[in-house]
Order: C-alpha cells, then structure tokens, then sequence
C-alpha cells in the first residue's frame, strides 16, 4: 500500500487572536499536482509555511513521509516562495552553483537544459533579467531537484501569458510519478489544465477537496466555475 506524502492531522494555527487555520486535515498521495485555492486571507500561506516548518501548529500534527518538518524534510520538499529569494546581484550560474551546494538532490544537467530552452545567458546577473524571466529561472531551480514535494506559491503571479504556458509545461515534465506538486494561485483558469486534485481552503477550513474529473462531471462546471460559486461574495 502506498504510504501517504502528507499528512495534516487536526492542525491548529493561530496569531495572536486570529484563527489562521481551524481543525483542518488533509492527506496528500503522491504522483499529483494538487491546486491550493481559497481567497486573500485564507490560510493558504499559513499551511504552505507549515509544511516547510517556517512555522508550527498550535494544536495537531504534520508528517511528510513520517517525518515532522525539520532539516529531514527540506531534503525531500522543493519549495518556491512567492517572493524573490535570490540575490538580484548574483549571476544566473551562481544560482546554479548555490543549488547545487545546498541540495544534494540537485539536478544541474535538467536545469542548464531548461535555460538553454529560454537562451538565458549564464553569466547575466539576475537583476538585469525580466520579471519573467526571473521568475522562470527561479521556477527551474525548483524543479530541477529531484524531490519527493514541490510546493509552489504563485508561480504564474507575475509573468504573461506566453510564460505561464512554459511555466506549466516545466512543472509537468520535471516531476517524477511518486513526487506531488502543490500549487497555490489566483489564478485558477490557467492553471485548470494541468491540476489533478483541488482544495478549497478558505477562513482557515477545507471546504471541498477532490478529484479535478470527478468535481467537472458532479457539478457540470470548470473548477474555475465551482471555485467562483463557491466564493462569490
């Protein structure tokens, strides 16, 4: 039987007085990409730094693999901020060679192939690149580890449309059938195509989760159509 890549049991996360998340539990399988919808404000951020043990439950349990997040865990989770985490001052080929210092799991042949596709120069320094393009060079960093959970935060947030296509098309050709990506975005139109799974988060608890398919055919709607009904305001 195949042993679950996540699981989040009765987790609990407050701030001060705000209820971030609420009770919530989740198993994740691997050999999925798995969208991680909900509004502004709704726990999304707070379960995605959960997962990377930036922050811990008040009340309940995480295991990825069995493990707790902890330095184990970061071998096995490949994680993309939606935030720049780089030095804008450093050289594309540094970013390569920081990679490779950091993660043993690191593949640097994968990732010099995704940037030749781009013809994005190794020695031009990351500040004098294109949002877009920036945010592509990150994004194969990422995915060109050989991880067992890639969590995604916005990947597509901030490029145009010709670069979310190459965005998508790098994040299902680098994972491998017994990895997960969990992707969470606003935009939920583009990123319909390639996602396996959904859930629904929002005011810190899962209100749906299931399969893409089974979700079209139970309600007759696109999961953009559903997540719109469902969060109409």
């Amino acid at each position: 039987m195949t042993q679950p890549l996540v699981e989040i049991k009765n987790v609990t996360k407050r701030y001060s007085n705000n209820l971030a998340l609420d009770n919530v539990s989740l198993t994740l399988m691997p050999g999925s990409i798995i969208g991680l919808l909900g509004p502004n404000g709704s726990g999304k951020t707070t379960l995605i730094k959960l997962l990377n043990g930036l922050l811990q439950p008040n009340e309940g349990e995480i295991l990825i693999k069995g493990m707790h997040p902890s330095p184990e865990t970061k071998k096995i989770v490949s994680y993309l901020p939606d935030t720049t985490y780089l030095d804008d001052n450093m050289k594309v080929v540094d970013a390569l060679d920081f990679f490779k210092t950091f993660y043993d799991d690191f593949d640097t042949e994968t990732a010099m192939n995704l940037l030749k596709d781009l013809n994005i120069n190794l020695d031009i320094q990351l500040k004098k690149l294109s949002k877009g393009n920036k945010e592509k060079v990150q994004l194969i960093l990422v995915m060109s580890r050989q991880a067992k959970l890639y969590i995604l935060d916005e990947p597509i947030g901030g490029v145009d449309p010709a670069a979310r296509d190459y965005i998508l098309r790098t994040i299902i050709n680098n994972y491998s059938p017994d990895a997960s990506v969990l992707i969470s975005t606003h935009l939920i139109s583009d990123i319909e195509s390639i996602l396996d799974q959904v859930i629904f988060i929002n005011r810190g608890h899962v209100v749906r989760q299931g399969n893409v398919d089974d979700l079209r055919v139970e309600h007759g709607e696109s999961i953009d159509e559903l997540f719109r009904d469902d969060f109409r305001a």
